[in-house]
Parts: C-alpha cells; sequence; structure tokens
C-alpha cells in the first residue's frame, strides 16, 4: 500500500450510489461508508452494498467502538475490504480483526507530533494503516479540521515499516498537494470537501479533488 506516488484516492461518507459511480469514474481507489450509528452521513451495511454496487474499487466500513461480532456481521453484508475503527478500540481488536483477513485502519486524531508517535507505537503493530483526521470536539470524523500536518510529518519516523499512512481531516482539492507533498501518505482521504451537504457529493468537486492529487506525479 506504501511507496507509490501520487496517493490513491479514498471518498468517504458515501450515501448514494450515483455518487460512488462518479468517484470511481474520476479515478478513486477506495470508497469509504459511515456504519457507525448516529451520524449525519451514516447508512446501513446492507445500505452501504447497493451503494458499491459492482464497483471495482475497495470498499471501506467506518465505525465507532463496534464490537468484533458486529463488525463480521456488518462487513459480511457490505463486503467490506477495509475496516476503519474511528473510535477507541484496543489495539488487541484490530490485531484480531487483522488474524481474520481484514484490512484495518485506525484513525487516530492527534493535535501534535507526541500524539502521532504515540499512537504510532499504540497500534503500529496491530493495523495496517494509521489514518489521520482533524481532532475535534463535536464528532469522530467528519468535520473539515485538519490535523498538524508538519508538526506529524517531523515525527513519521515513528510509523514502523509496512504501516501506511491516510491523510484526512479538511482536506479539499485547493490543499491536497501540499499536504501529500509534507506527509507522503499512501492514501488521501476526502469526504466534506467535496459535498454540497452532508453525504451529498459534488461531482466537480471530486473531480477537481482527484485532477489535484494525479498532478502529484507530473
Amino acid at each position: 500500500m506504501s511507496g507509490a506516488w501520487p496517493p490513491a484516492v479514498k471518498v468517504c461518507g458515501l450515501t448514494r450510489p450515483g455518487d460512488a459511480v462518479q468517484a470511481v469514474e474520476a479515478g478513486a481507489r477506495y470508497l469509504g461508508v459511515i456504519l457507525a450509528p448516529g451520524g449525519k452521513r451514516t447508512v446501513t451495511p446492507q445500505a452501504a452494498a447497493v451503494i458499491f454496487g459492482g464497483l471495482s474499487a475497495r470498499r471501506t466500513g467506518v465505525f465507532v467502538n463496534a464490537t468484533a461480532d458486529e463488525l463480521r456481521r456488518a462487513a459480511e453484508a457490505a463486503r467490506l475490504d477495509v475496516l476503519q475503527l474511528h473510535g477507541d478500540e484496543p489495539p488487541e481488536l484490530a490485531a484480531a480483526m487483522r488474524a481474520e483477513g481484514f484490512t484495518v485502519w485506525k484513525a487516530v486524531r492527534p493535535r501534535g507530533g507526541d500524539e502521532f508517535a504515540a499512537a504510532a507505537v499504540h497500534y503500529g503493530d496491530a493495523v495496517d494503516a494509521l489514518l489521520l483526521d482533524g481532532y475535534s470536539a463535536e464528532a469522530r470524523g467528519g468535520t473539515g479540521t485538519a490535523f498538524p500536518w508538519r508538526e506529524v510529518a517531523a515525527r513519521l519516523s515513528a510509523l514502523p515499516p509496512g504501516v501506511a499512512l491516510v491523510a484526512a481531516g479538511g482536506l479539499r482539492s485547493d490543499n491536497v498537494a501540499e499536504a501529500a507533498a509534507i506527509l507522503r501518505p499512501a492514501i488521501v482521504d476526502v469526504s466534506s470537501g467535496v459535498e454540497t451537504a452532508p453525504g451529498v457529493k459534488d461531482p466537480d468537486a471530486v473531480r477537481a479533488f482527484i485532477a489535484a492529487v494525479r498532478a502529484l506525479g507530473d
């Protein structure tokens, strides 16, 4: 997952099949749905399966403090490739799900380099990737809040070999190139930065975001 450039793009917070189709047509390699209850973009696993349809992108489900059984059931219903854990899940749960064959990303919301380094040590042996999101007291994610890119970049050596970096939080077409150049992530993740309303993607914004990422390879 790591090493390729430019980074792959994940479009998250999908609620409509048509938005997923447009994201893949624009070049997204990962699609994400919110399966944690109570969010503005939450869908059911059954709805997620419809949203993903027969598209070739990798399917990511976002969870907050779900149990192993809940993860398994949702993953089966939505046919997920990636479990994105956005709560206070322990490394042991992440490692157990990896042992069952899932790709596991742990989302963390570092407010500085030290918090990132601590998370990298805490989860590094248990996950395939760390997803970095902006801290907000309002919600676990999808708030459009950025994390301190340069402070995290200064501590990237704390990330164990083989653990990918996924950059999220406040990314848009006009800042994703800067964030990617600073952090060199394997994947960049966008949700609110390409929306007209929560869960409603703007196809022009999606295309502009992916074009900005692809331009990094020129």
